[in-house]
């Protein structure tokens, strides 16, 4: 008797027990699962915590620049969405419906600007009840019926209190899913090159990041040893370009480049904000609130701490000069002081007058030690000086005529039509930033210590010579996987493999079905005997 009861008693405990095993097995497998693909990434293109999580509204990259083939005019290129990975799809990148991207210029030197080019999209499907694919077949031009998805746009200009549309409706560039898809993206991309009243271009669409850099610089300032550099962190990602080419005219201040060639640029990115109103509110503006900024290159990344991050992508550069926190890191940066912990390479003293010229008044031999007149509001002959502020923008001499030879590090190299002096696109930021915050605009000499930089000189690819002067799109995906050809010996060291303590896909895979086996024979065993009973 004793022993007729233990034994069903010690089988419930079997089957309750592999219930319980099944349960934590399939529960393991499957989160082995779920977690395993889960690689994070950080850059310079997400540079404050709000923002990062809000990729369409992501400013990553500005530039200004008199344009090489036609010296009249000033090109602008702005960019969204950082990292876009050439296969993203089914839903691949689109300019958000509920955000407004805008180009800003300021030409009096007060931090507001005097002329504002803005762009709203507005997004459409041929048919999203009975298709998946964002094309169905080879797209050959815009109005291809084969496109699926379909992105068109306003466009606006706002000067001196009139705003006033410029185009209207027109369709932007594409997504470029693949070769298969679209075998002639240059066609596609002149397509959506429109004209605008009263002289000039622009084109919204996707193209080849333009941004190069080794991101590395914030793994301890490239490995604590200057062993992690040489790899262009940004090679094989698009993203979402919006460029216009202007008469310089239509920039200047009274229209007249030559007695006022200084510009200062910086683009935005505005949200549609909710309006509470009553019945007695008869107005139906939207609401706007200012979600990104970028003006210089690295300013937010290196030069605001985290703290204040956020707070400076909703600032006007009017209100920078306000933020004594911000101000005071400009004066006193963050970055000298690691490199000289990491590297011993002595800070330059304080204060850093010679940083606050090229970022904030722009450089004249009136506004700091750098001794030259370049592009400071105060060279505009016409500029009001006592409405003259420091602000935080991207100044362009229009007067410097374009380089025949560019060099990499601007007017460091002796080059003023580059960086500081506007940003082109072939402009080295990273390498010239570095040797700025250690001092070499002051002094005239390169630290040798840091001389070599990033050690990525270039783009992957080259640039257009004409308008919108961006590389095509890539279509080829860019994480290609363990043991790919093309990965070097470090990103193979740090995959995860047989030795390491992540998960295989496949492993998982057959854990999940061990545990689903055990919980099934489990409960199979208790059903029976429910019935036996």
């Amino acid at each position: 008797m004793k022993d007729s009861q233990a034994r069903p008693r010690s089988r419930r405990v079997l089957d309750r027990s592999l219930l319980v095993l099944g349960t934590t097995t399939l529960a393991a497998g499957l989160g082995a699962m779920t977690l395993a693909p889960g690689l994070s990434a950080a850059s310079s293109h997400r540079e404050a915590p709000l923002i990062a999580g809000d990729p369409r509204a992501d400013n990553t990259d500005v530039y200004a620049f008199t344009s090489p083939d036609k010296a009249d005019t000033v090109t602008m290129v702005a960019n969204w969405i950082p990292f876009e990975e050439p296969n993203g799809g089914p839903n691949f990148y689109a300019f958000g419906d509920d955000l407004r991207y805008n180009i800003k210029i300021d030409n009096t030197g007060d931090g507001v600007a005097d002329v504002t080019y803005s762009w709203r999209f507005r997004s459409s499907y041929r048919d999203d009840a009975n298709q998946f694919l964002y094309n169905t077949g080879q797209v050959t031009s815009l109005n291809d019926p084969d496109l699926n998805f379909r992105q068109v746009y306003d466009l606006v200009v706002t000067a001196e209190g009139r705003s006033r549309t410029l185009l209207s409706g027109v369709p932007a560039a594409p997504s470029r899913t693949g070769k298969a898809s679209m075998p002639d993206y240059a066609a596609l991309r002149k397509q959506a090159t429109f004209g605008l009243p009263g002289g000039g271009t622009t084109y919204a669409g996707q193209a080849e990041d333009p941004f190069f850099a080794d991101l590395r610089v914030f793994d301890l300032l490239y490995g604590g040893d200057l062993s992690e550099r040489g790899q262009d962190t940004l090679a094989g990602y698009n993203v979402n370009t919006i460029a216009i080419q202007i008469p310089k005219k239509q920039l200047a201040l009274r229209g007249n480049p030559s007695r006022n060639p200084v510009i200062g640029v910086w683009s935005t990115t505005e949200r549609g904000g909710a309006t509470v109103k009553d019945s007695r509110d008869q107005g139906t503006a939207a609401q706007w609130k200012q979600v990104s900024r970028l003006g210089n290159p690295l300013v937010n990344e290196v030069v605001v701490p985290l703290k204040f991050k956020d707070a400076f992508n909703t600032l006007n550069p009017s209100q920078d000069r306000t933020v004594q926190p911000v101000v005071d890191k400009v004066y006193d940066p963050i970055l000298p002081k690691l490199i000289q912990q990491v590297y011993g390479v002595p800070a330059p003293k304080t204060p850093r007058n010679d940083l606050a010229e090229i970022y904030l008044t722009g450089i004249c031999k009136a506004c700091g030690p750098i001794k030259a007149d370049l592009n400071a509001h105060r060279l505009n002959k016409d500029a009001p000086l006592k409405r003259i502020v420091p602000a935080e923008e991207l100044r362009l001499n229009m007067a410097v005529p374009p380089t025949a030879k560019p060099q990499r590090l601007g007017v460091l190299a002796g080059d003023l039509a580059g960086f500081p002096n506007g940003r082109r696109l072939a402009d080295d930021v990273i390498d010239i930033s570095l040797q700025a915050v250690e001092g070499a605009a002051q002094t005239g000499v390169l630290v040798p210590a840091l001389a070599d930089g990033d050690k990525v000189n270039a783009n992957e690819v080259p640039f257009g010579t004409s308008f919108p002067y961006v590389a095509l799109p890539h279509t080829k995906n860019v994480n290609r996987g363990p043991g790919a050809a093309g990965r070097n010996a470090e990103q193979a060291s740090t995959e995860n493999t047989a030795a390491s303590p992540a998960l295989k896909p496949t492993h998982a895979a057959a854990l999940a079905g061990a545990g689903a086996l055990l919980l099934g024979v489990g409960g199979f065993r208790l059903r029976r005997r429910g019935k036996d009973s």
